[in-house]
């Protein structure tokens, strides 16, 4: 059991620090490149509503855990 919350844990963090780093990738982008600056704020959007649904589902796996053992 302490491997899989290891691994949950590495993933957790590995999806944290991936969305920030392409956040402030559209941010720069959009800086440099003011004709696609929809495009971008799209992908932002996108890229926040990805990290929501991703806490969601490790809350939900966390709540299952907790509750089956």
């Amino acid at each position: 059991m302490d491997i899989l919350k290891e691994l949950s844990n590495v993933l957790l963090i590995l999806i944290r620090s991936g969305t920030v780093f392409r956040v402030v990738y559209c941010f720069i982008m959009m800086g440099t490149d003011e004709e696609n600056e929809k495009v971008y704020k799209k992908r932002i959007r996108n890229e926040i509503i990805f990290y929501i649904l991703a806490e969601c589902c490790y809350l939900v796996k966390d709540l299952v855990t907790i509750y089956y053992t």
